[in-house]
């Protein structure tokens, strides 16, 4: 069983969980948690994108730069749900 996740930190780095894995699909993506058996759906080709690259940035905030204004509450709503469930985590 998994241990429950921070409180989701825009200001903080997040990667994809090494667990997770991303399946492409035509409406975005499904993330599968090998450890807690867990589907989510990623329901736009950019929040896709936008995961795969957390990694390589050192905020969440700095990661939504690239990201058209009017999507980025959506995008941070996605991504505080992906936290919650782990499939995103904080950066080591």
């Amino acid at each position: 069983m998994s241990v429950p996740a921070d409180p989701f930190e825009p200001d903080r780095g997040y990667r994809l969980n090494p667990d997770v894995a991303l399946r492409p699909e035509p409406f975005g993506a499904l993330a599968y948690h090998f450890g807690t058996r867990r589907l989510s759906f990623l329901k736009a080709p950019g929040l896709v994108e936008l995961v795969r690259g957390l990694g390589s940035h050192g905020s969440v905030s700095e990661a939504l730069a690239g990201v058209d204004e009017s999507r980025r509450p959506s995008f941070l709503r996605a991504l505080a749900a992906l936290a919650a469930s782990d499939m995103i985590v904080p950066q080591p």
